[in-house]
């Protein structure tokens, strides 16, 4: 099973196959519907669950509202994105961005399967291609780990130049591997020091910059999470 979702990183890229302002710097995973299985299988055998656990904390910390404009950086097939358009409902806006044309097209096609308003386009977190002030939330999920330094510091840039003021920020990733002990510290997948990301955080210009952990699950090899939040002055 660790295999399955080494899977994942295994077959990742750092570019896309869209036009060449797509191409970032950061890990690309454009597996489409591929993806959505190996997570559901990952989260059902290896992690119990603890994924939809994570999303569901990201959405409590957002503490999204009717109406707003939200925008999901790095969205993949878009699983979180459609339970940011149910909260938001009609009156609201809910944009995914993500490099992975694979990824953005089965996100279209879930948001269209379950008739939820969620727009889903391609986009790199170097260029967001959006106006100043545009969102009053954005959500980063399992992402950070595949940028390097400097393109964290360019993408909370954006990120924080289409935050309307007052806007919040949500960033959630896995530890580092090196500070996971026990069975979870076989998991692959990347992480980041939420250290270092709060620091970015507050570098870029944000306040009230908080952080919260959700554990490791005791009986799963779920390797835990971070949440840093902040909100754009």
């Amino acid at each position: 099973m660790h295999a399955l979702m080494r899977h994942l990183h295994d077959h990742a890229s750092t570019a896309t196959d869209t036009t060449p302002s797509m191409v970032t710097r950061g890990l690309v995973l454009d597996q489409g519907w591929r993806y959505d299985l190996t997570l559901w299988i990952g989260d059902t055998l290896m992690f119990r669950g603890q994924l939809r656990v994570m999303r569901r904390k990201t959405l409590d910390l957002a503490r999204i509202q009717p109406g707003e404009a939200v925008l999901d950086v790095g969205c993949g097939t878009g699983t979180l994105a459609l339970d940011v358009g149910r909260q938001v409902g009609r009156a609201g806006r809910v944009v995914g961005v993500d490099p992975a044309a694979a990824q953005i097209a089965r996100a279209r096609a879930k948001a269209a399967r379950r008739h939820v308003p969620v727009e889903f386009q391609t986009g790199v977190i170097e260029r967001l291609d959006f106006a100043d002030g545009t969102f009053d939330v954005v959500l980063s999920t399992l992402m950070m780990h595949h940028l390097p330094a400097s393109l964290k510091r360019q993408g909370l840039a954006e990120i924080a130049r289409v935050l309307k003021p007052g806007g919040r920020l949500v960033i959630a990733d896995f530890p580092r591997q090196r500070d996971r002990q026990g069975r979870v510290a076989r998991f692959h997948a990347c992480g980041s020091d939420l250290d270092d990301l709060t620091a970015l955080v507050r570098d870029a210009g944000f306040s009230q910059v908080e952080t919260e952990a959700l554990r490791p699950g005791r009986f799963s090899a779920f390797p835990g999470a971070g949440f840093v939040t902040a909100v754009w002055s």
